[in-house]
């Protein structure tokens, strides 16, 4: 897997090849002081991630993120909280704050590792042939699985697909986010975001900004944060919205 960096800070781009180097084995082809340079090595080279910072001159990295192919990643890596949403609507892997710890950038690196190859597998041809009240038929590699509603933690979109998070699996489907929600019941699961469907009965808890489900941190979207506290709580909690 090919990866580059991206910041504006020469210290800051050292800092994170010497720690991506300790945790993980994933090929840095190169360090970048701005987007254009960037966008200049990635015509004549295949990268999988970038590691982008997003306060930059010239280009921000949430600019520099649209402009980057369907199949290149992005883990955003700044000193700002306040871009997190806005980082999630471009399909982002993950978003860490400087200072990074060593734990949190294994585990988006992880999580980059994984989507990657789900991506790149054939599985990427899944689709929903049918749907009931109660379950999903999914069609992958020529047969079709049985997938129960109350087995699907949350649903994420990626790119042009969408990765269905199960207790026990990861499946990645040919449909986009808001397409698979209209095929869910609607008391069930609920759109929190650009990119989240969460089933409501899994949730371990949340707040004004975060919903949690077991170990994963899923963010709650301004737009939709009132019909999620409306829908989770009935009505029952006094929450600030």
């Amino acid at each position: 897997m090919n990866s580059i960096i991206v910041d504006d800070e020469p210290l800051a781009r050292a800092e994170m090849q010497s720690l991506i180097l300790e945790v993980s084995k994933i090929n840095i082809l190169g360090s970048f002081s701005n987007a254009p340079a960037a966008l200049e090595f990635l015509k004549t080279n295949v990268v999988d991630l970038i590691f982008l910072d997003i306060e930059m001159p010239l280009v921000t990295g949430l600019e520099f993120a649209k402009m980057l192919p369907k199949d290149c990643l992005i883990i955003f890596t700044t000193a700002y909280s306040q871009y997190a949403l806005k980082s999630y609507e471009l399909d982002a892997i993950d978003y860490l704050l400087k200072p990074i710890e060593k734990p949190r950038l294994e585990k988006a690196i992880q999580k980059a590792v994984l989507y990657h190859q789900l991506l790149s597998q054939e599985t990427t041809k899944n689709t929903v042939e049918s749907n009931t009240r109660e379950f999903l038929f999914i069609k992958a590699d020529r047969r079709f699985y049985k997938l129960n509603f109350d087995e699907i933690k949350f649903i994420e979109g990626l790119k042009d697909y969408v990765v269905i998070h199960t207790k026990t699996q990861k499946l990645i489907t040919a449909m986009n986010l808001k397409t698979i929600h209209q095929k869910l019941p609607a008391e069930i699961f609920c759109r929190v975001s650009k990119s989240f469907v969460v089933n409501l009965n899994c949730i371990d808890s949340f707040d004004n900004h975060n919903i949690y489900i077991d170990e994963s941190e899923i963010p709650l979207g301004e737009v939709y944060r009132s019909a999620f506290f409306t829908a989770y709580s009935g009505g029952l909690l006094n929450l600030d919205v």
